[in-house]
């Protein structure tokens, strides 16, 4: 598993280790702060990199809200067939290109990386049977740099340290309010896209809700039980990326949102209100006619002939 992962290793290491060198000045080599930004920097970049799985996310996602009313058409017609009810699910899927666990794409990116910052960081505070320090070397994460990462603390608590197997009580409170971190923002970012970014849908056997309701309280509780088995630095991780996630949501819901959303009716009346149109009229063009009106080919006027 390790040489297949190994080109994983090096190129996280050499991120994080690069970032740690353009810090170091300011901040010091053996600095907490320095090795936490650098792990956040590591964030960013994947994140960036992922800018367009994220867009063919959201463009997934509108896709099957325009593909409900046909859902809801192959549902009533083979409601009594669930195996001919999956076929054309995803016939129509496959027509439409889409994917109803596009939602999911970011996640699963982030994976393998994910495994592999929690590899290198754990290599940092590795023992032998003895029970004495005995890092591992993982990619460019050896030598000094090894050295220097296992000095590192985050508001006192060593990166390389996890909930469980540490006796050290600023360990366990860190750990705590970063896992409670990690579960809040991956539920309210859940639940922004839910109640504000998704057009409103009947509830009853709605596949797309269903698996949005299941994403809103299974990954929480996840993170939550797993969380006190990751190294303090794959909690930063995890935290930060969460919080970009959110922050890039919002963006797009205030900006860009889904047509039929509320943050969609929302938008257009801020819009409506800014050029003085009432909230039941319809907009108007420039010309003082409305859209409808505007759209339609005027008629010409007779001239009156003179006696």
């Amino acid at each position: 598993m390790d040489s297949i992962l190994n080109p994983l290793y090096i190129a996280v290491s050499w991120v994080i280790v690069t970032i740690h060198d353009l810090l170091s000045p300011v901040f010091g080599t053996n600095s907490g702060v320095t090795w936490s930004l650098a792990i956040m920097g590591l964030v960013i970049i994947i994140r960036i990199i992922l800018i367009p799985l994220f867009v063919k996310q959201i463009k997934s996602q509108r896709a099957l809200t325009a593909l409900q009313p046909h859902m809801k058409e192959i549902q009533k017609k083979y409601k009594d067939d669930r195996q001919k009810q999956s076929e054309e699910m995803m016939k129509l899927y496959k027509e439409h290109k889409t994917n109803p666990l596009a939602s999911c794409f970011p996640i699963l990116a982030q994976a393998p990386i994910f495994f592999a910052l929690f590899t290198v960081l754990n290599g940092i505070a590795a023992i032998d049977d003895e029970g004495n320090p005995a890092p591992i070397a993982r990619g460019f994460m050896k030598g000094e740099y090894l050295a220097s990462a296992a000095q590192a603390k985050f508001f006192g608590a060593p990166i390389s340290d996890k909930f469980l197997g540490s006796d050290i009580t600023t360990v366990k409170i860190v750990t705590v309010i970063l896992i409670i971190l990690m579960s809040a923002t991956t539920f309210t970012t859940q639940r922004q896209l839910m109640t504000k970014g998704m057009p409103k849908m009947d509830s009853s056997n709605n596949m797309m809700l269903q698996q949005q309701k299941i994403m809103l309280y299974a990954f929480p509780v996840i993170f939550a039980i797993t969380g006190v088995n990751f190294p303090v630095g794959v909690l930063i991780y995890w935290s930060t990326t969460n919080l970009w996630t959110w922050g890039q949501q919002y963006y797009v819901i205030k900006r860009n949102p889904t047509p039929g959303s509320p943050a969609y009716e929302e938008l257009q009346r801020k819009r409506n209100k800014k050029n003085g149109v009432a909230e039941n009229e319809e907009p108007k063009s420039s010309e003082g006619t409305t859209i409808e009106e505007k759209g339609q080919r005027q008629q010409p006027k007779k001239k009156k002939k003179k006696k």
